[in-house]
């Protein structure tokens, strides 16, 4: 299933909507290049699961968890961009807390796709160079994302 998203704004929004249908358990795993909006997604998907924020780029802490403000699952945020390899991405446990949590793992292809059975895979392009324009792509995998989990 894809999706153009014109603006950053419009990629909030859609993070928001996404938010509307995950539950504990959800993993996704973002790929795309630097700059693409990963992070702006996970804003959205943050705003959507109403978890304390704010919602930044987990690079250089590698994993942050923002709790939720009102009763639901927390969003635990990943960004595998400088590890190493599975190894490095085991040891921080993420699979601890990915059954209560919303699991979303920036830079995690070929890497998180080990932390669940079932999980949402988000890929985000640009549409061009000279333009906001975005291209995001999801792919579910496993019987939770069987039919999208009715996103539309």
């Amino acid at each position: 299933m894809s999706f153009v998203i014109p603006t950053a704004e419009a990629m909030r929004d859609f993070g928001v909507r996404l938010a509307g249908l995950l539950r504990p358990g959800d993993l996704l795993v973002l790929s795309g290049d630097l700059g693409a909006g990963k992070t702006t997604l996970t804003q959205g998907i943050g705003d959507g699961l109403k978890v304390r924020g704010p919602i930044t780029s987990p690079t250089f802490v590698i994993a942050r968890v923002h709790p939720s403000l009102c009763g639901g699952p927390p969003l635990v945020h990943a960004d595998a961009y400088r590890l190493g390899g599975f190894a490095e991405l085991d040891d921080l446990d993420l699979d601890a807390s990915v059954e209560e949590s919303v699991t979303v793992v920036e830079w995690g292809e070929g890497l998180a796709e080990g932390l669940a059975d079932a999980r949402l895979e988000i890929h985000i392009s640009r549409a061009d160079l000279e333009s906001d324009e975005r291209l995001v792509h999801l792919r579910g995998s496993g019987d939770r994302w069987a039919d999208m989990g009715g996103f539309r």
